[in-house]
């Protein structure tokens, strides 16, 4: 097993990785204490069964560049293979600006080739490469200098038998002419937007029970600091104060530091000091903003008129479709959005592009009264009507 420790090894290593059609990447990191996450271990691998044809890669020796990697990143003439890549591109965003172009990411491929929508690594291990994996290092300190051999082991059979994996996908795909499906359920993967994360529009992610407009202002507030402020110093959000205290100081509205400290929600740490001057800062902003400036609260599908026997056939017809097509359901339509269709919308994800084709236009005649399912057996067709 070998571990690229310098500039110059990773460069001569990349170097070589760009004669081939293809890499397969992995990468290992810690997120627990800190914002973002730590990046402690990179895997890469080239077509070839030789003990150099794949490598581990230590970021955290010091003076090792990346650059020849994300180099490697931008040329367009290898393609770049992850399985659930969105973790390990957000890494490769937040500290290098850069995601992998062209990307293949072998678990959306999987769910398009009839994998089922459970599509984990394992798995296609199991069923493609027809090997088992040691997962005793599963859940390990990655951050830990030296790696054991078991370690190292699993790490590099991240991406040893993702060639295979990727080999035989990619084959499928163009097989069935699928090809073009995952190239635009990757697009957001690829977008730098889907991993930029603006304090502004933190409220968004916070449950609250009621969206009066004023109560909504102060949420707003307190999440736009609390987002701000874990982004500065790098440590969880959680750990500045939990949503179930932002509702409370939402709902209480303290206006000292007398009135803080009653809280029941917050954080000792949170009581004092930059954290509860910034607390109140956002409850007073929020309490004088203008109301023609609160935060509009999605209310469109809890006003949804749903037709609960028509949303039974939508999800009857899914699973039919996606059966015949041999597609993962849910990679198609969510039981909202089914529920959505049947209330009469028409801008869900389940209508347009290559979903539209498999399910989306029948089941726009279906709303329409258009068609009908009959059942034969075990199988459901649809019947013109």
């Amino acid at each position: 097993m070998r571990t690229l420790k310098t500039t110059e090894e990773l460069a001569a290593f990349c170097a070589e990785a760009a004669k081939h059609p293809y890499v397969t990447l992995d990468t290992e990191f810690l997120r627990e204490r800190t914002y973002y996450s730590k990046l402690c271990l990179v895997q890469m691998a080239f077509p070839g069964d030789g003990e150099n044809d794949a490598v581990l890669i230590d970021p955290l020796v010091e003076g090792l560049s990346l650059e020849p990697m994300y180099e490697l990143f931008r040329d367009t003439d290898v393609v770049k293979v992850f399985h659930a890549a969105r973790q390990d591109l957000e890494i490769f965003q937040v500290e290098a600006g850069v995601i992998p172009d062209p990307l293949f990411d072998t678990q959306v491929a999987a769910m398009v080739c009839g994998f089922g929508e459970q599509a984990g690594y394992e798995t296609l291990v199991r069923k493609i490469a027809k090997q088992s994996l040691d997962k005793t290092s599963r859940f390990t300190d990655w951050s830990r200098r030296p790696l054991t051999d078991a370690q190292q082991r699993y790490a590099l059979a991240d991406v040893t038998h993702l060639r295979v994996i990727y080999e035989y996908l990619a084959g499928e795909l163009v097989k069935t002419g699928r090809d073009k499906w995952v190239k635009q359920e990757l697009e957001v993967l690829t977008s730098p937007e889907t991993y930029e994360i603006k304090p502004s529009e933190a409220w968004k992610r916070v449950k609250t029970r009621t969206s009066s407009g004023r109560f909504m202002a102060i949420v707003r507030e307190l999440a736009r600091f609390r987002e701000g402020y874990a982004q500065a110093r790098n440590v969880p959000r959680n750990r500045v104060f939990k949503d179930d205290a932002l509702v409370e100081l939402a709902s209480t509205k303290p206006s000292n530091m007398g009135e803080l400290g009653r809280s029941r929600l917050l954080l000792r740490e949170a009581r004092k000091g930059e954290i509860a001057e910034g607390i109140l800062a956002a409850v007073h902003a929020g309490q004088e903003c203008d109301p023609a400036d609160f935060p509009q609260v999605d209310k469109t599908r809890e006003k949804l008129q749903v037709n609960p026997a028509l949303a039974d056939l939508l999800r009857v017809l899914l699973k039919a479709k996606t059966e015949s097509a041999g597609v993962a359901p849910k990679l198609i339509a969510s039981a909202a959005d089914l529920d959505a269709i049947a209330a009469g919308m028409r801008d869900a994800k389940a209508l347009k592009g290559w979903r539209r084709d498999v399910f989306g236009a029948d089941a726009l005649r279906l709303c329409d009264g258009e068609v009908a399912l009959a059942v034969k057996g075990r199988s459901v067709s649809v019947v013109d009507l």
